[in-house]
Parts: structure tokens; sequence; C-alpha cells
């Protein structure tokens, strides 16, 4: 925030305080309450506390017209012109002045510790801000005097980056998926409809399936010309000397 000296803040307002006349200082030991006629003040009055720029002032006025009995421009808290009496929080001593350079010091009291807190907060704040202002006007200062620092490319100037230890892809080590949802080729000389031809090219008729009523047979009249299809072999004598002779019938008995 700018400082602004034309401009005049309002950080407190008591409508109702007591002036004393004070006895010198007796020793270095501070002042005392006790030492004044508190049932006597020597005016009563509003007191005003303003800020113009880091000076605060303390401003006391009639209460009907406004009229302005004292002032005591503070640009110290605490220090030599606002200072606490030693045995009460209620009242404090001030340095007066009448703009000619001539200055005086008055007791000042208020009937409430409320006000009186208020009073000592109000001054506690207001240089408080003073103090941060001057310490951030300190730090500006230091940040232009300070040499700027350029971090801008110099021509001709470069940057390598190192990205660590990246291993690249083999793009030759990557294996194709097999096509026709993984099915393996058909074996050599097979067709695509799955039927193997012999080497003569001609297709095979497959041998004739024996039945029921060959292997059971109950005595049936068959044809003597009709080729066995016993699968259990030829069971003729032993002393037949003719392989070409027909199947006899019934040759399993059943008892």
């Amino acid at each position: 925030m700018a400082e602004d000296n034309s401009y005049e803040s309002m950080l407190c307002v008591k409508p109702e305080v007591h002036v004393y006349r004070i006895p010198p200082r007796a020793s270095n030991r501070g002042y005392r309450a006790a030492d004044w006629k508190l049932d006597e003040p020597a005016w009563s009055g509003r007191m005003k506390i303003t800020a113009k720029g880091k000076v605060a002032f303390i401003k006391l006025e009639d209460k009907n017209t406004g009229e302005l009995f004292a002032q005591a421009p503070v640009d110290q808290y605490p220090g030599s012109v606002v200072e606490a009496v030693t045995d009460s929080s209620r009242y404090f001593v001030i340095r007066i002045e009448d703009g000619n350079g001539r200055h005086a010091f008055i007791g000042l009291g208020f009937a409430d510790r409320g006000d009186s807190f208020d009073f000592n907060v109000a001054l506690q704040d207001h240089f408080k801000w003073v103090k941060q202002e001057g310490e951030l006007a300190k730090m500006e200062a230091s940040q232009t005097a300070a040499p700027k620092l350029d971090l801008s490319f110099k021509e001709g100037q470069t940057i390598k980056i190192s990205l660590g230890n990246i291993k690249k892809k083999d793009a030759g080590g990557v294996k194709p998926r097999p096509v026709g949802g993984g099915l393996l080729p058909p074996p050599p000389g097979v067709k695509a409809g799955g039927i193997q031809l012999p080497p003569g090219g001609q297709p095979t008729v497959a041998a004739a399936q024996p039945s029921a009523a060959a292997l059971l047979d109950f005595g049936s009249p068959t044809s003597a010309t009709q080729p066995s299809s016993d699968l259990w072999g030829d069971f003729t004598s032993a002393g037949s000397n003719s392989n070409n002779d027909a199947v006899k019938p019934g040759w399993v008995q059943f008892s």
C-alpha cells in the first residue's frame, strides 16, 4: 500500500475521557494515578485517534461543538508520547503539543477498562501496520537493487536433456499373430474340403461294415455264391483243402 499523507483515517473514538493535572515525576519508577486528584478532573470530553501516513494523532475534542482542546502526535508506540501508569490500566500520561514546538504532559483517564483497552489496541495495530509497510519497502528496494538473472539462451547455445536408460523395442522381434482364429494350417495333400485322395487319384470305398445278423446267425438260409462277410474268420476244418468254400451256416450253436 502506497503511503498517502493527505488521507486521514479514523482508528478509535471514545465519547468520554477525563484529563488530569499531574505533578512532576518524583523518580524514575513512573507515574502513579493515585497521586492525581481523580475525583476532580481538569477537563472532560471526547477522544479520537486518527492516522495520517505513519503518524497517529490523539485528539481531545469538546463533546458538543467538536472544538479541539489538545492533541498529541504519536510516531512510536510504546514510546515517550504515551506512557501507562504503574498502578492502574485505565490511566495514561500523554505529551501534547500546541503546534508551535511547545509540549506538556497531562493525565488521561477512562471510566471503563474496555475503553482503555480499545485505546491501547488501536495504537498497537497502527504501528504494527507501519512496521510491516517498512519491511515490505525494504524488500522491494533490495529486489530492485539486485541484478536481474538472465536465463535466456545465448546465440549458439544448446541444451542436452538426459531421459535415463530407456530401451528401444526391437521391431524384428515382434511375432505376428496367427490368422484365422488360431487354427493350424491343413497337412500337405489335403484340399480345402478336408478329404485326402489316394496316390491314384480315385477315392476308395470303405469296407462293408459287418451286420448284426451275420454275427448272430440262427440258421437262416444264405446264398452259396454270396461272399462271406464273417469278421471272425474262416472256421473250417483243418483238413479242408479249399479256401473258396462257402461258410456253413449255423457255426455258432446256442443251447
